[in-house]
């Protein structure tokens, strides 16, 4: 599985979700609304959720391991980087 791309669109409102996320897998599957939040220690990401009927959030795409997880955090979290320092200059 390759990311073939990342589109960030950036919050510019106050508050913990800095940014909503899209990724590409291999050129032919898109996963909308992954969320750039910052927590206390530190930022990380959160994968698109559905509210359901008992008032709790439940993923609707998931990594299903944490090897995964771990790459798309790092691929999705650079481009994030990357954006601000764009903002920055």
């Amino acid at each position: 599985m390759n990311i073939t791309d990342v589109r960030v669109r950036k919050i510019t409102k106050e508050g913990k979700m800095k940014a909503v996320v899209s990724i590409t897998i291999d050129d032919a599957f898109v996963v909308h609304d992954i969320k750039v939040i910052e927590g206390e220690k530190g930022l990380f990401i959160a994968m698109p959720s559905r509210k359901s009927s008992d008032g709790e959030y439940r993923d609707i795409a998931h990594p299903i391991n944490t090897e995964t997880r771990d790459g798309i955090q790092s691929i999705v979290l650079k481009a994030y980087e990357e954006a601000e320092d764009v903002v920055e200059e």
